[in-house]
């Protein structure tokens, strides 16, 4: 067996021992433990939590640049590229179950749970009237003495822009891999400047449609069904696309230090890929949350 500069074997690659999962089960411990004490109120707990993130960040910097360096010095073979293709793969996978769950979660309430219990699946009056009486069968729901009164968010507007935007950072980035592709540096570099400040832009709209949509329409987290699938569903997707923005704006850096090559450019790729992911998403939510 080989043995030279932490390969064990010439076809694949075996890191040397790492500190970072150890780092990264203390990161996770302090944001168990400080969600915990700050939701109990005990002092402290939020610093706890704090503390937390700022390991996490420490672990994903020196653990992704651990793994860029590896790659830039040549470590890595087809196997390795192989696997790491497969395992982005079931990592879109997975998160597409985890928009699949809220999606479900949406259609279940306005489908069935809320024909149901606005007696439209033959229940009995007398049941209905004991049980739900100021219920009416109509979405968004809006019903009950304490639920305060708010406007459903249209279709038009920021919806519309953000849609245009996500829309248009996905021909940029697509733009930028045909850069990369045909070793245009300049047109690889511009694409993806253009794709990170698209996602920007796209937040910035979004943070603004929160504050409207909380403060002028009344639309809270408490605004029953549709408050709690509105806020759940958009703002899971604004995390995904401030963690795509992130990938990104990684990638701009790369490609400014004269990384990656008309062959070897995975990262970029996985990247990318993701970001398709939270465009083809947002299309279905723009649908569904906002149109229908």
């Amino acid at each position: 067996m080989n043995v030279e500069n932490g390969v064990h074997d010439p076809h694949y690659f075996v890191p040397a021992p790492s500190k970072w999962p150890l780092v990264g089960s203390i990161a996770l411990f302090c944001l168990g433990l400080g969600a915990a004490l700050w939701m109990n109120k005990v002092p402290g707990g939020q610093w706890v939590v704090f503390a937390g993130f700022a390991i996490l960040l420490w672990m994903m910097i020196g653990w992704f640049g651990d793994v860029i360096q590896e790659s830039v010095h040549g470590s890595y073979g087809k196997q390795v590229d192989y696997s790491f293709r497969w395992g982005m793969s079931w990592f879109i996978f997975s998160e597409i179950m985890f928009f699949s769950a809220f999606f479900g979660a949406l259609f279940y309430m306005r489908v069935i749970s809320v024909p149901e219990l606005g007696f439209g699946l033959g229940l009995h009056s007398e049941t209905h009237s004991l049980l739900w009486p100021a219920f009416a069968e109509n979405w968004p729901v809006s019903s009950g003495p304490k639920v305060e009164s708010y406007q459903a968010m249209g279709a038009w507007g920021i919806p519309a822009i953000n849609t245009a935007l996500l829309l248009t950072s996905g021909a940029t980035l697509t733009w930028a891999h045909w850069g990369l592709i045909e070793n245009k540096r300049g047109q690889l570099t511009l694409g993806l400047a253009l794709t990170v400040l698209l996602g920007a832009i796209f937040l910035g709209f979004q943070a603004y449609e929160y504050h409207h949509a909380w403060t002028e329409m009344g639309l809270k987290l408490s605004s029953g069904a549709y408050g709690s699938t509105f806020y759940m569903l958009t703002g899971f997707h604004g995390m995904h696309v401030l963690v795509g923005a992130i990938m990104l704006a990684t990638m701009l850096v790369r490609v400014l230090r004269g990384h990656f090559d008309q062959h070897n450019h995975f990262a970029f790729e996985a990247a990318a890929w993701y970001w398709h992911f939270v465009d083809v998403v947002w299309l279905i939510l723009f649908v569904f949350v906002y149109c229908i």
